[in-house]
């Protein structure tokens, strides 16, 4: 595989160097001054041609091929920037399950980042199990009703806009009584609480309560029921690196480390750079595969495996290396852990390629 620049490529790269060096280092990339900021980071990427790179240009994207989307996250990383605001699995998930009014009324604030989401899935019960959720929406005449409390939301205290799974249809099988809707975030009958995390960051996530909170009918995603097939599109896309744009984050970690150290890395480190370049190269596949047309499904679970494992080495690496005394290396192992954990946990991942891609008990 020949993974250079072709020469469009290597002009977008330069160009984008050329504004993150004026421009970065105006935004943080950690705590609770990063998530403060990130809706005019947002904002910023996207005025400058920087966002939504691969997106329907319909809806405001440019439709460029994803390799894009990863010289960008590369070059945040390089740069020091903050990474680009994930909302890649929230248009995905509208895009394949929303009806052409939806899309056209929501994509495009969601993309210019000029309206906010959040993704209300997990609950206090329903976290690895999402199948087991048991917030309810209940039809009242051109409204659905909303009773039921959601947790580690994202973006959930800024958020105008989420989109929620509800049950609709009790006494279906789990997985088919489950709907899909956009709910109006400012209104009575939700209350936010943010959730402290063990870094101290209080923005990143929060829990939400539904009482009596309503959504138009019309803003059902999808058919009544069919809340589960935009679940799994959604996870889906959240589980892919290549998307994420992480590994580009973990070998800078792993430079900065190495260079404290003298350009003499431990056993620990040297291990998490391993990992590391493995990584990179797998993004590296997945991205060619993706520009040959190649779907990809369940191995979305191989990606997250892998992931978590890459992530949880540079932690280690972060604390044996900087110790506790360095914020932001203590952070980001602490922030490692959850990895294992968040978008699926790695036994769900085990689980799924078990019986999915290796056939096992089936």
């Amino acid at each position: 595989m020949d993974f250079r620049d072709s020469p469009e490529e290597a002009a977008f790269r330069a160009r984008l160097k050329a504004w993150l060096a004026t421009t970065a280092k105006q935004y943080p990339t950690s705590g609770d001054e990063y998530w403060e900021k990130q809706p005019d980071w947002h904002r910023a990427l996207y005025s400058a041609g920087f966002f939504g790179l691969s997106w329907p240009e319909e809806y405001g994207g440019q439709e460029l091929p994803p390799v894009y989307d990863v010289i960008l996250d590369e070059e945040l990383a390089i740069a020091g920037a903050p990474a680009r605001p994930s909302l890649g699995y929230l248009v995905i998930g509208l895009g394949h399950h929303g009806s052409k009014e939806l899309q056209q009324r929501f994509l495009p604030g969601m993309i210019n980042g000029t309206e906010r989401w959040c993704q209300g899935f997990s609950e206090p019960g329903a976290g690895s199990d999402l199948a087991s959720l048991t917030t309810t929406a209940t039809r009242d005449g051109d409204d659905y009703v909303i009773h039921g409390h959601k947790i580690w939301t994202s973006y959930s205290d800024v958020a105008d806009w989420c989109l929620l799974l509800a049950r609709t249809e009790p006494d279906k099988p789990r997985h088919r009584g489950i709907s899909a809707f956009i709910v109006p975030m400012h209104q009575d009958g939700i209350e936010q609480r943010p959730l402290k995390m063990i870094s101290g960051v209080t923005k990143e996530f929060g829990q939400v309560l539904f009482d009596g909170a309503r959504v138009p009918a019309d803003q059902m995603v999808g058919a009544p029921g069919e809340g589960w097939k935009l679940a799994m599109t959604v996870v889906g896309h959240e589980r892919e690196p290549s998307t994420l744009g992480f590994a580009a984050r973990y070998a800078k970690t792993v430079r900065d480390l190495a260079a404290r150290n003298g350009g003499r890395p431990s056993d620990e480190l040297a291990w998490a750079a391993v990992q590391t370049e493995m990584l990179r190269l797998h993004v590296r596949r997945r991205l060619s595969e993706q520009l040959d047309g190649v779907q990809h499904g369940s191995e979305g679970s191989l990606d997250k495996l892998l992931m978590t494992w890459v992530e949880q080495s540079v932690g280690h690496a972060a604390l044996s290396e900087a110790g506790t005394r360095d914020p932001e290396m203590l952070g980001s192992y602490m922030y490692s852990r959850a990895q294992s954990v968040m978008g699926g946990t790695s036994q769900i991942q085990k689980n799924i390629i078990a019986s999915r891609i290796l056939g096992l008990g089936v």
